[in-house]
């Protein structure tokens, strides 16, 4: 049975983004479209992954103003978490895509400033049922997990910040 997927990567621990890169990248490999919304970081970044899509050719947006608990205007940081999502409703029904990434999705799920509910509902009825689709971040929402094909959470056992260890070019960004 071929089916498109609803992939969550959530947790604590380090690893649900480049997991999700993991994926696309092997679902680019093979000739599928791809397409990456990140939510979170903010659109002057120059993160690896971004880097590599640019070099790639693979198609990557960013709606993010930076990581929210450095956000100088909240009203800015959920409108932006929001166009966001109008974005990534956009892609999702275009018909353009086998694998599409939300990026640190579960944040603007978690802090509220877009409904989990009314987009699950929307992602169940809209969908195209051969996209796969993988959210990532902390804190997923119940009703997601429940609903997705795949859920894998990181754990934090160790990490390098714990020992004062500042985060590794090529490692985490």
């Amino acid at each position: 049975m071929k089916k498109g997927l609803l992939i969550v990567n959530t947790g604590d621990g380090k690893g649900k983004s480049t997991a999700a890169f993991g994926t696309l990248l092997r679902a680019w490999g093979r000739g599928m479209r791809v397409c990456v919304i990140q939510f979170i970081k903010a659109e002057t970044g120059q993160w690896g992954e971004v880097k590599a899509a640019k070099k790639l050719g693979i198609e990557w947006h960013i709606s993010g103003d930076g990581f929210t608990w450095l956000s100088k205007d909240m009203d800015e940081t959920t409108a932006r978490a929001r166009k966001g999502w109008e974005l990534a409703q956009e892609k999702i029904t275009s018909g353009n895509y086998d694998l599409i990434v939300l990026d640190e999705f579960t944040y603007p799920l978690h802090f509220g400033w877009i409904d989990p509910a009314q987009t699950l509902e929307w992602i169940k009825n809209s969908k195209p049922a051969d996209l796969h689709l993988i959210i990532t971040g902390r804190n997923a929402p119940p009703e997601w997990m429940e609903y997705a094909d795949l859920v894998s959470e990181m754990a934090e056992i160790k990490h390098p910040y714990q020992k004062g260890i500042q985060a590794q070019a090529g490692i985490e960004f």
